[in-house]
C-alpha cells in the first residue's frame, strides 16, 4: 500500500479534473479525495496499491483533456486504516 499527496497546479479548476480524478481513481480502486484550492490548484489525497498509485499519478500529470498541467508536487504520507475505501470530491 501507498498514500500520496499530490498538489497539481496548471489550468485545473473549471476543466472537469475532479470529476475525472474521481473517475480514474475509482477505475485504479484507489482510496482518498480529491479538492480545488483557493490558490487555483488541486489537491489530492490517495491511498492504493503502490502499482495502482503509480499509474494514478502518471495519469494526473496530464490530466482530462481540457486541463493543463504546469507543475505538480507529491509527497508520500503515512498509510491511514481506513473505514471508507471510496474516492470522493471534497
Amino acid at each position: 500500500m501507498k498514500r500520496v499527496n499530490i498538489e497539481i497546479f496548471g489550468r485545473v479548476q473549471g476543466v472537469g479534473f475532479r470529476y475525472y480524478t474521481t473517475q480514474e481513481a475509482n477505475k485504479l480502486n484507489i482510496s482518498g479525495w480529491v479538492t480545488n484550492r483557493i490558490d487555483g490548484s488541486v489537491e489530492i489525497d490517495a491511498q492504493g496499491k503502490e502499482e495502482n498509485i503509480e499509474k494514478f499519478i502518471e495519469w494526473t500529470k496530464s490530466g482530462p483533456s481540457h486541463a493543463r498541467v504546469d507543475n505538480i508536487n507529491i509527497s508520500e504520507k503515512s498509510i491511514k486504516d481506513l473505514k471508507d475505501n471510496k474516492f470522493n470530491i471534497k
